[in-house]
């Protein structure tokens, strides 16, 4: 059952590394691609509006659900993902890619959830097939009086 769930973590995993671009603007970066790839890729977006940031909720046609945390300055600070296929997280997370992927290769416990906490960058993703969720945030960059329970 162990090598069961470490094979779908680590073939998930290579499905986020091989996947087409998703309609986001990666972690940490300005959001004005959002539009264009959502409608490239025949998704809905909703936007709300909150007190310290902007919620992009983007239904990709897999299904999934892929919310942006947009933040005063127009970066995103945050992504969160549910649904029965997991994002492109090299897309969704960007240039932090790198650390999550390097800490989903080292050893740890559980393998159907994995969890990065660094200064710079939280990363938590869990699931097994046709139901998985995530989020990651910065949180240097999260906007005063948001709290990380929202960014789910």
């Amino acid at each position: 059952m162990l090598n069961v769930k470490k094979c779908a973590l680590a073939s998930a995993l290579l499905v986020e590394a091989l996947a087409p671009g998703i309609a986001a603007a990666a972690l940490g970066e300005p959001q004005d691609s959002v539009q264009a790839d959502v409608a490239r890729l025949g998704g809905s977006i909703q936007v709300t509006g909150h007190d310290n940031y902007q919620l992009h909720e983007i239904r990709l046609p897999t299904g999934t659900l892929l919310r942006e945390f947009v933040g005063a300055d127009g970066r995103v600070f945050a992504v969160a993902w549910n649904g029965p296929t997991i994002p492109n997280l090299r897309q969704a997370l960007g240039r932090y890619f790198d650390a999550y992927a390097a800490a989903a290769g080292a050893k740890h416990s559980g393998h159907s959830q994995l969890r990065v906490t660094r200064s710079d960058l939280v990363v938590q993703s869990s699931g097994h097939m046709r139901a998985f969720a995530g989020h990651a945030y910065l949180p240097q960059a999260v906007p005063n009086g948001v709290s990380i329970g929202e960014l789910r």
